[in-house]
C-alpha cells in the first residue's frame, strides 16, 4: 500500500511539474522561424540596397532578428551593396565596412537603442557612430544597420530595411 502511494505521489508530481513546464513554454516568446527570417531579410536586404542606390553610396547592409526581452543570440543576414571595405591609402588605414556594420549591430544589441546615441561612452569593439537602427517589436528585437556611407545616409538605409522587418514581423 505504501509504494502505491509513493508511485501516486510521484505521478501527481510529476504531472505538475509538466503541466507547469508547458505553462512557462506557452508565455515565452514565439520565435521566428528561420525560413521566415530568412525570406524577410531578404527583402529587407534589398529595400536597403535600393535605398543605397538612390543616395549613391555602397558599403554593407546588415540585418538581425533577436528573440526575447535582451539579447541572447540573433538571427542575422549580411548583403554587400557595391563594397565591403575602402582600401587603405597613403593617408588612410582603410575600412572593413561589415566590421564597422556589425560594430553598430553589436552596440545596440547591448543598449537597445540606436547606434551612435548611447548614453554611455562606446566600448571597446564600438565606435558610437550612426547608421544603425534598433526596435523592438513582440518577441523581440529588430536591428538593422548599415556602413558605407555619411552618418545620416547610413541612417536613411537602415530604416528601409527596418520598415521591411517591421512590416513582416
Amino acid at each position: 500500500m505504501k509504494a502505491r502511494i509513493l508511485i501516486l505521489a510521484l505521478w501527481i508530481a510529476a504531472a505538475s511539474s509538466i503541466t507547469s513546464v508547458s505553462a512557462a513554454a506557452s508565455d515565452a516568446p514565439r520565435s521566428v522561424s528561420a525560413k521566415k527570417f530568412d525570406a524577410l531579410a531578404t527583402r529587407a536586404l534589398q529595400a536597403m540596397k535600393q535605398k543605397a542606390d538612390e543616395l549613391k553610396i555602397g558599403g554593407v547592409a546588415v540585418v538581425n532578428y533577436a528573440p526575447g526581452d535582451t539579447v541572447q543570440g540573433w538571427s542575422s543576414k549580411m548583403a554587400v551593396v557595391s563594397r565591403m571595405k575602402d582600401e587603405p591609402t597613403g593617408t588612410s588605414k582603410g575600412n572593413n565596412l561589415l566590421g564597422i556594420a556589425y560594430a553598430k549591430s553589436a552596440e545596440m544589441a547591448d543598449t537597445l537603442v540606436n547606434s551612435g546615441t548611447a548614453k554611455r561612452p562606446p566600448m571597446t569593439g564600438e565606435f558610437g557612430w550612426q547608421g544603425g537602427v534598433v526596435a523592438e517589436i513582440k518577441g523581440g528585437h529588430i536591428i538593422v544597420s548599415f556602413s558605407g556611407g555619411k552618418s545620416e545616409d547610413d541612417v536613411e538605409v537602415s530604416k528601409a530595411g527596418l520598415a521591411v522587418m517591421q512590416k513582416g514581423l
